[in-house]
């Protein structure tokens, strides 16, 4: 395998240069860049293998690069580069190997080969100077000619912004995505405002746009440059969960970034305030400072929960009691206390929560809430944070689910939701299963399109990992007091016989899980001790032993749940290695620093309303399209199409975090965990990875790190002001 350590810094002096086009790229590392890949050079039969750290290269680029030979101790003779340079290629082989590579849409491999056999050696002028002439081409058709220009005149404007990029330092990587923002004004709209890339560019952060207002010129104590840096810090900060964060510890986490005396900081925050950029207020004592934005979202929150809260119920009164023994007749089924007591309060409170873990009736309850609502109303609206929490929320009711961002309807146009306070949703009644996976500003734009008359019910468990955006929504809904909760504890008989459920409840309860169990138990220890061991257990699990066993498909019915990123068992290298024992591929395709295989399990890493698809999302590579620089990935019932620059939203995903896998479920779940894994072994992430496991749950590790996780009940501190919004709007009453 190759590693970053196998590419240490060359000295300047004495470098060599070697010229060709890029042939193929054999690995990238996703974090920097360092690639490994083959060169043909024009005078060479042999393929040179070169190293480096090469961020933006693709098959097909004639590039110049200056390194040093050096002998690897396993893969022999290689360049090290220090410098690479993108040029124009100017034979034969590499005009083709270039136009063939995908970087110009609308021509592949066959267009390729027909247009250089045409024009030989003066293709590119052709398609530069003369472009009308593409039309002798046989079965290249005016359309195809004309996004062949357009593509030709974009790269030319991208290769500038390149240059540009590279001439201040910084990695041309983005700059397609630069330029698909900024287009023409991209050199312009880069050197006025360089922190605007950091807000503006998805994978641009903080560091890559400082490094270029530096190279700009701009100084390091620079107003413009500390105001960015508070502004990032807190949107950083949303990223682990705040919607707000204490002053004093805001201020040395900026004065750490940029490397500045921390009274220019607090001058600068306090200018960001006083123009309300910035709010500044006390929670307990402590000023405390939000984004506006994050602001804005919970104030909205709380005073919509006032508004339902305090409005007449659309649904007519019934006699809750006579209702409950009625359904019981229709289902089939009695009730226990805890559900009746459930059913009764969410048929009478305006907004109720229903709170409680596995096996303890949350389905029951919500089919018996629909049975009887659906005689007062049709207007009945069934929602979930996700797709696939919506689809498992559709098989479990035998009624059609719909995402949160489904029902509020993205609008590209505006950049917003559709539905609104102007534009209310259209129910009597609207049950919101998974309610723990609601970030704050998916509720705020839900509250503000419900109706006043509209009840409301939350579904969901408050001891799962919160959501992977803002907040800790459920839980500041319950610690207000303001909102009917009902707790179910009870297991019913049912799902006693299930390890997966028992063993759920014994770790929420502090307990160590039965472990001991035979190969008909659907709760599985493996101990293996060093993280090698636990990877090589995991690898023979999913790709051999389950399939066999139980007969589920590797890829689309199991899935390795890992705590950590990185590491011998982190989700890069179980990726890697799943990738290659499950999907292996003599065709790898590189982008974004990822390499993609065709029929790749992959997820989707941030909200793309204009796509509707959300962050944590898992489908499948169907085709990857270098004619037209287009990737298209089937999730669940629906294909999505990716432009190639829009690739870095994607990750492969046989292995993925406990925290965005939650909300899904999946037949069979593998779950690595050791002591290396120290700072996420807390018991509400080994709660929510066991509950991810619909027929089976494989963990493969040590008891240890089982024990310290299962005793670790502190949750990850969030700070949000949902708590202090709601508490205000209680004494406004």
């Amino acid at each position: 395998m190759w590693k970053l350590s196998e590419a240490p810094a060359i000295s300047k002096t004495n470098l060599d240069s070697i010229k060709g086009h890029v042939e193929v790229i054999i690995y990238v590392q996703p974090d920097n860049g360092f690639t490994v890949a083959r060169l043909k050079e024009s005078h060479k039969k042999e393929l040179t293998v070169i190293v480096g750290y090469l961020p933006s290269i693709q098959p097909g680029e004639m590039v110049v690069c200056q390194g040093i030979w050096k002998i690897h101790p396993s893969h022999g003779k290689q360049f090290e580069v220090s410098d690479c340079q993108v040029e124009i290629p100017c034979d034969l082989v590499g005009i083709q190997k270039y136009l063939e590579s995908g970087l110009v849409r609308g021509i592949g491999p066959v267009f390729a080969k027909k247009i250089v056999d045409h024009f030989g050696i003066d293709t590119l002028t052709v398609i530069d100077e003369s472009p009308n002439r593409l039309l002798e081409i046989s079965g290249l058709g005016k359309s195809k000619m004309a996004r062949i220009v357009e593509c030709w005149h974009q790269q030319r404007s991208i290769r500038k912004v390149m240059i540009f990029l590279r001439s201040h330092g910084v990695s041309p990587a983005f700059a397609q995505k630069i330029f698909k923002a900024y287009g023409d004004q991209s050199i312009e709209k880069v050197s006025k405002d360089p922190f605007q890339l950091a807000k503006d560019i998805f994978g641009i952060g903080f560091k890559t746009a400082d490094a270029l207002a530096q190279k700009l010129g701009l100084p390091l104590h620079s107003p413009e440059r500390i105001s960015a840096g508070i502004q990032f810090v807190l949107w950083e900060l949303t990223n682990d969960g705040h919607t707000c964060f204490p002053k004093n510890q805001l201020l040395p986490a900026v004065k750490e970034m940029l490397e500045v005396d921390i009274e220019l900081i607090e001058e600068e925050l306090k200018l960001l305030c006083n123009k309300k950029e910035l709010i500044c207020e006390e929670i307990q004592s402590e000023p405390t400072i939000w984004l506006k934005t994050f602001y804005a979202f919970e104030q909205g929150i709380a005073q919509d929960l006032k508004r339902l809260l305090g409005s007449e119920q659309t649904l007519r009164p019934i006699d809750i009691v006579k209702a409950c023994d009625w359904v019981q007749t229709q289902l089939r089924i009695s009730f226990a206390f805890q559900q009746k007591e459930a059913i009764q309060k969410a048929l009478f409170d305006k907004v109720h929560i229903i709170t409680g873990g596995p096996g303890t009736g949350k389905s029951t309850i919500t089919n018996a809430i629909l049975e009887i609502s659906s005689k007062l109303t049709k207007k009945i609206l069934l929602a979930a944070p996700t797709g696939r929490a919506a689809k498992r929320l559709s098989e479990i009711t035998n009624r059609k689910a719909f995402t949160l961002h489904a029902i509020l309807e993205w609008d590209p146009i505006t950049g917003g939701f559709k539905k609104s306070r102007t534009n209310p949703l259209a129910c009597d009644l609207i049950i919101v299963d998974e309610a723990s996976m609601i970030d704050t500003p998916l509720l705020f734009s839900l509250l503000r399109a419900i109706p006043n008359g509209t009840r409301v019910i939350f579904v969901g468990d408050i001891d799962q990992l919160p959501s992977v955006g803002p907040g800790t929504i459920l839980r500041d809904l319950i610690a207000s007091n303001q909102i009917g909760i009902t707790r179910l504890t009870e297991i019913f008989r049912q799902a006693k016989g299930s390890k997966i459920i028992t063993n759920a409840h014994r770790i929420n309860h502090g307990e160590f899980p039965e472990i001991f169990t035979d190969e008909k138990s659907d709760f599985h220890f493996i101990e293996a001790q060093t993280p090698e061991a636990i990877q090589q257990v995991i690898l023979q699990l999913v790709a051999k032993e389950i399939p066999a066993l139980h007969h589920f498909h590797p890829i689309e019915e199991i899935q390795v749940l890992s705590p950590m990123k990185r590491g011998i068992i982190g989700i890069e290298t179980l990726n890697e290695q799943l990738q290659n024992r499950l999907n292996p591929s003599d065709r790898p395709f590189f982008r974004a620093g990822r390499r993609f295989h065709l029929n790749d399990k992959v997820m989707q890493i941030r909200n793309n309303y204009n796509k509707k698809i959300c962050n944590g999302d898992i489908g499948r590579i169907e085709k990857i399209d270098l004619e037209d620089q287009e990737m298209l990935v089937t999730f669940d019932d629906k294909t999505v199409t990716y432009d190639f620059s829009e690739l870095d939203e994607l990750v492969i995903a046989y292995a993925t975090s406990i925290h965005k896998y939650q909300g899904s479920e999946c037949p069979c779940v593998v779950i690595p965990i050791h002591t290396t894994h120290f700072k996420m072994l807390h018991r509400n992430l080994l709660y929510t990875g066991v509950t991810r496991g619909k027929k089976q749950v494989y963990i493969v590790g040590s008891k240890q790190a089982i024990g310290i996780a299962i005793h670790n009940d502190q949750v990850l501190k969030r700070f949000t002001g949902l708590g202090k919004a709601l508490e205000n709007c209680t004494k406004n009453k």
